[in-house]
């Protein structure tokens, strides 16, 4: 099998890039290990639990023992699934800050400024939020593309009683986070439309599936096949033989930041003293293969209601039956959402310039395992840092394509990271001592208000941070002289000719937010850079506190 290009992936980023190309008439074929995202679990988005708790769904990675967390091993549940983590991700919409683009491109990824990447992220939204703003303004917002985004009905009373607390607290009110203004309290957005998870599979890959340009194929990339220096095709292992697919253009690798790397160096592309440690043969030597590991700490603040308006009352059989019926029949309903709608983002201290903390708001007190908190009726917040210095690698376990990598992230090796958690745990209780919170308050569950003294909450962190599963970094984009950049501002591999990756993995730093909505981002930038043309820069520029060098908010 023959097409011009060749996708390894068909997550966020590789089905968009799919659906690009496709559209402008190439040849593409998607190569994909998982199944078919048909069914409940997945497309139902109060489900988002149960797919990434799932063998058949996730490619089921975890961490190395952590050295900074008592040598806990945290999941890191990636796509095995089309669609990838697309199809098993909370489906929370956040394109990041202005500010992260501006500090990419200062990093060497030139041209991915966010005057360059807005545009992007315009072309590729149908956002469904306009009547949710005052101002009207949807400048900054795109209205035809293929990824709709929605907000919540928030008909549950706790979901406004956070925003007021926040602005009783004297953050400002946002009235669109992805728009002109991150900072500040407000609606959380979602991929999803009419009742259903809207994919990354559902808004690009299958439109090009059926233009007929476009071909999935089931099977297992074992490695890039390079043929002096230039990358022509993908071998890979389906119904019990290995074959190849070849690229008459090129070869693009978006599986993701954990599988993209390790692809990279099954086909030779990484540090060559590693590379030859496991018998493979060298072929580019870019130590920067797997290294620059990121990812997003939270941790679950949880509060006993004082009334029971939560959605405590559906967690059970009978609930959760009743709930997914409605949605099966009706496609309405609490399993219509993902129940996290509304969010916060805020800066820890003075002198910092953007938010560097995010909140999830949910009304119910569980885990992602789906494990209910003790206590009956509860909420939580989900809140952690964004910009943690802390990072780790992807390394090869062995020459064999089947073993999983090893995945270190070193998290919370950074002093600053404990102190901005214990920022993240006392700004919150401050939040929730707010007069349209605090009558909801019946007690804190977690931490408990008998952890004060930094050394209780130190402990209390290093038991309970969890994945918020924003893994990123491991392919990092730079100038092509930079010996730790993998690929350049085009997306090109360094070293190797028709080779490109494109997805979270190239992300110098992570972003502020959740990863789904830059990987698209990602995907669609790409596929101009692999056709050769440029949206227009954007002149619209991001709102900034300007008292953010003196006041935390």
């Amino acid at each position: 099998m023959t097409a011009d290009y060749v996708i390894i992936g068909s997550g966020s980023a590789g089905s968009a890039m799919a659906y690009r190309l496709g559209e402008a008439g190439k040849k593409v074929v998607v190569i994909e290990q998982g199944g078919s995202d048909r069914g409940p679990f997945i497309q139902m988005p109060a489900a988002l639990s149960y797919p990434m708790n799932m063998g058949i769904y996730d490619w089921g990675f975890q961490s190395e023992p952590e050295p900074h967390l008592g040598g806990r091993r945290l999941a890191t549940p990636r796509g095995k699934v089309v669609g990838g983590s697309s199809s098993i991700n909370g489906m929370v919409y956040v394109r990041g800050h202005a500010k992260d683009y501006d500090t990419w491109e200062a990093m060497g990824a030139q041209g991915w400024s966010y005057s360059d990447v807005l545009p992007y992220f315009k072309r590729m939204e149908n956002w469904h939020g306009a009547e949710d703003t005052a101002s009207g303004d949807t400048s900054f917002r795109g209205n035809s593309g293929p990824l709709h985004i929605t907000r919540g009905p928030r008909k549950n009373p706790l979901f406004n009683a956070f925003i007021n607390a926040g602005k009783q607290a004297g953050y400002p009110v946002t009235e669109d986070y992805n728009g002109q203004a991150q900072e500040g309290f407000g609606a959380m957005e979602a991929t999803i439309y009419k009742g259903q998870r809207w994919s990354a599979a559902n808004a690009y890959l299958k439109p090009a599936l059926k233009k007929g340009n476009v071909t999935l194929v089931k099977g297992f990339a074992r490695k890039v096949v390079i043929e002096n220096g230039r990358a022509v095709g993908v071998e890979i292992e389906r119904g019990g033989k290995i074959e190849v697919i070849r690229a008459a253009a090129e070869v693009i690798v978006a599986a993701s930041s954990i599988n993209s790397p390790k692809i990279l160096m099954l086909s030779g592309i990484g540090d060559a003293a590693a590379l030859r440690a496991h018998g493979i043969e060298v072929v580019a030597d870019r130590p920067g293969v797997g290294a620059n590991l990121q990812d997003h700490l939270e941790i679950y603040m949880q509060y006993q209601a004082a009334k029971p308006i939560t959605l405590y009352k559906y967690w059970n059989l009978w609930g959760k039956a009743l709930v997914g019926a409605q949605w099966l029949f009706t496609g309405k309903g609490l399993g219509a959402s993902n129940q996290f709608e509304s969010c916060a983002f805020i800066r820890t201290k003075a002198g910092v310039e953007y938010p560097d903390i995010e909140y999830h708001f949910l009304p119910i007190a569980v885990r992602y395992d789906g494990k209910a908190a003790a206590g009956g009726h509860g909420f939580q917040v989900h809140v952690g840092p964004m910009r943690s210095k802390s990072r780790g690698a992807v390394t090869l376990r062995s020459a064999n394509p089947k073993d999983a990598p090893k995945i270190l992230f070193n998290y919370m090796s950074d002093p600053s990271d404990w102190e901005d958690f214990r920022a993240c745990i006392r700004l919150t209780r401050e939040i929730f001592e707010q007069p349209a919170m605090k009558g909801h308050v019946k007690a804190e569950i977690q931490p408990g208000m008998n952890l004060q003294s930094d050394a209780e909450l130190d402990a209390f962190l290093k038991e309970h941070v969890e994945s918020a599963y924003h893994p990123c970094g491991t392919c990092r984009m730079g100038r092509a002289d930079d010996p730790m950049a993998v690929v350049d501002a085009e997306c090109r591999v360094i070293g190797v000719e028709g080779l490109r990756v494109a997805d979270s993995s190239i992300f110098p730093q992570v972003t502020n937010g959740n990863l789904n909505g830059p990987s698209i981002m990602t995907g669609e930038k790409a596929a101009d850079h692999i056709l050769g043309r440029r949206l227009p820069k954007s002149n619209l520029q991001p709102v900034i506190n300007p008292n953010w060098q003196t006041q935390q908010r």
